[in-house]
Order: C-alpha cells, then sequence, then structure tokens
C-alpha cells in the first residue's frame, strides 16, 4: 500500500441506537477519507458523535447503515469473529484509562496483543522489545506496570499498540489522565511515529490543544461533520 492510497473510508455512515421506545441517532450521514500515513484529529464536545466514530473505526461496533472501509474492505457488517481479527492485526488502541494489566510486567503487556495471534515467545519478546525501544522505555521493561508515571504508562500503551504493526493506531483521549507537560510528550511521540514509521495516527479528542498536534481535524456535532480541514496551525 502506498502513501497515498486510503486506509478509513466512511460513506454516509448512520447510527442509530434505540433503547425500548426511544431512538438516539448519534451519526447522521458521515463521509470521510483517511490516507496511509495522515495524522488527524477527530475533534468534538461530549454527544458530538466522535465517540461512535472511534467505535465504528475500531471495528468496536457497526454502522446501523452505511459503508465502512478499512483497506479498501467493507468491514460494517462483519461478524464478530472477523471484526476481533481485525481489531488484533489492523488496528492499535490506545485508551486514555491504559488498559495494561497492573501486576504484570511491561514487556509481558507489550506481547499480549501477539499471544492472542500465536507469535512464538522468542518472536514476541523480540518485537515487544523493538516496540518499547521506539518510544524510549526499553529501559522499563521487567517493571511492573503499576510501578510507572503516567507518562511511562502510556508509551508502553502506544507499544503495545504498535507491536502487531497495524495499519492504524486508534487513540481514544490518549492524555486524558495526564499532565499538560506529559499530554505535550506524549503527542510528540504520535508525531514522531507519524513522520518517521509513516504510522496512520488517528486520536480522538475534545482537547483544542492536543487537536492541534493533527495535521487534519476533522470537526464533529450533532452526529455531522461540522468541518474537515488542514491544520495549517504550527504543530506545537
Amino acid at each position: 500500500m502506498n502513501k497515498k492510497e486510503t486506509v478509513i473510508q466512511f460513506e454516509d455512515i448512520r447510527k442509530t441506537y434505540i433503547t425500548g421506545p426511544v431512538k438516539y441517532e448519534a451519526l447522521k450521514g458521515i463521509n470521510f477519507k483517511i490516507k496511509k500515513g495522515e495524522m488527524v484529529a477527530i475533534m468534538g464536545p461530549s454527544g458530538s458523535g466522535k465517540s461512535t466514530i472511534m467505535n465504528i473505526v475500531g471495528a468496536l461496533d457497526v454502522p446501523s447503515s452505511g459503508k465502512y472501509l478499512l483497506k479498501g474492505k467493507d468491514i460494517a457488517h462483519y461478524g464478530e469473529d472477523e471484526l476481533a481479527e481485525v481489531r488484533n492485526k489492523e488496528i492499535g488502541f490506545i485508551f486514555q484509562s491504559y488498559n495494561l494489566l497492573p501486576r504484570t510486567t511491561v514487556l509481558k503487556n507489550v506481547e499480549r496483543p501477539m499471544m492472542y495471534s500465536g507469535v512464538k515467545a522468542d518472536e514476541r519478546k523480540k518485537r515487544a522489545m523493538k516496540s518499547l525501544s521506539e518510544v524510549d522505555v526499553d529501559d522499563k521493561a521487567e517493571n511492573l506496570s503499576n510501578h510507572l508515571s503516567g507518562g511511562q504508562i502510556q508509551r508502553v500503551a502506544i507499544a503495545r499498540a504498535l507491536v502487531m504493526e497495524p495499519a492504524i493506531l486508534l487513540a481514544d483521549e490518549p492524555t486524558g489522565n495526564l499532565d499538560t507537560k506529559t499530554a505535550k510528550e506524549v503527542m510528540e511521540f504520535f508525531i514522531k511515529l507519524n513522520k518517521e514509521k509513516g504510522s496512520t495516527v488517528v486520536v480522538i479528542t475534545h482537547d483544542v490543544e492536543i487537536a492541534e498536534f493533527a495535521e487534519r481535524i476533522i470537526y464533529i456535532r450533532d452526529g455531522l461533520i461540522e468541518k474537515d480541514e488542514i491544520n495549517n496551525r504550527k504543530r506545537k
């Protein structure tokens, strides 16, 4: 796949949640494309629909209607087993809450996604150490993950997301639990991965300052795209 190819494509994506007699239309016909090697922020206030977009991009949910193409494949109506495979192999998740096992070493946490794919132990360790090195925490490999600072834990979460060499790094409010200085450091790691590895990075955020680290910002409001623009402000 070359840099200009589209990795994410939403075509008239709609999502309606039904609770008893109540219907809530979270997405009202969303269209956008994200190309390989882009760093994009999807930004909006609470209730705007950005989390629903993240869940569909991340194969955690399916749209009510419309088409979602991931690397050219229509996965909008995949079954659960197929979606699980997509989540493990194609998408690297980074969450605000980190989702690391607290009393497990950093190395074992990073190896976890490979265990589900049957990667052998020696190869798991080699790939995990390489991934930890890329985010400058390889010296913490044998530490328990609950003995690290917030910034170090988030770097470990990024390393874990990288080990399967996913098509997309999907970060949901990745700096929400971090102070301003550490948040800036984490976002600079995303820029480094985007520039040096060519990683496609999608950041979901409500924070203008975080969104401005991206080269493109898609603004969501009331289930619709309000703006989709290149960020001409200098990256911090």
